[in-house]
């Protein structure tokens, strides 16, 4: 069953009931770090375990991913900026309970490579909300391990 989300902007990523935020170091500069998240979508499955499926739709306007365990999502791009900002939230999704999802992958400069920060906002019934907290160490895992992998295939220039 597709359950359809409330449509959120960019803001959410400050106001959203569940704000989960991670960062890591990447040794590569921000340029093909974006270049792998906004740009080469049907990669991510290549170096983020957890996607079993994802394509750029709407000439990358949109996205469809799938994740481990049969979960789908068709999104819309919020922000692209080059080189610094990448964001996209859920419009439709097979999870129940979600009411709204955003996810934004903020890159800065940091010494010899970039900074990476993913921020994971979501809003949902109670239940919803205290599962996602309980969530946050495994999500913390899957980002450091996905981002570890994006830099290995960056630095092997694949």
């Amino acid at each position: 069953m597709v359950r359809r989300l409330r449509a959120v902007g960019l803001d959410f990523t400050g106001t959203a009931p569940v704000r989960l935020v991670f960062a890591a170091h990447v040794t590569q500069p921000p340029a093909p770090v974006y270049r792998a998240l906004a740009e080469q979508v049907a990669d991510w499955p290549a170096w983020f375990k957890a996607v079993t499926l994802a394509r750029s739709t709407h000439d990358g306007a949109g996205r469809e991913i799938g994740l481990v365990g049969g979960v789908r999502f068709r999104e819309t791009v919020v922000a692209a900026e080059r080189e610094r900002c990448y964001a996209y939230r859920v419009d439709e999704t097979n999870v129940p309970g979600v009411r709204a999802l955003l996810e934004e992958w903020r890159l800065s400069p940091s010494g010899s490579g970039t900074r990476v920060q993913w921020t994971f906002a979501a809003d949902g019934p109670a239940l919803f909300r205290f599962a996602l907290a309980a969530a946050r160490p495994g999500l913390g895992r899957s980002f450091r391990s996905a981002v570890g992998a994006l830099d290995a295939r960056l630095e092997a220039g694949r």
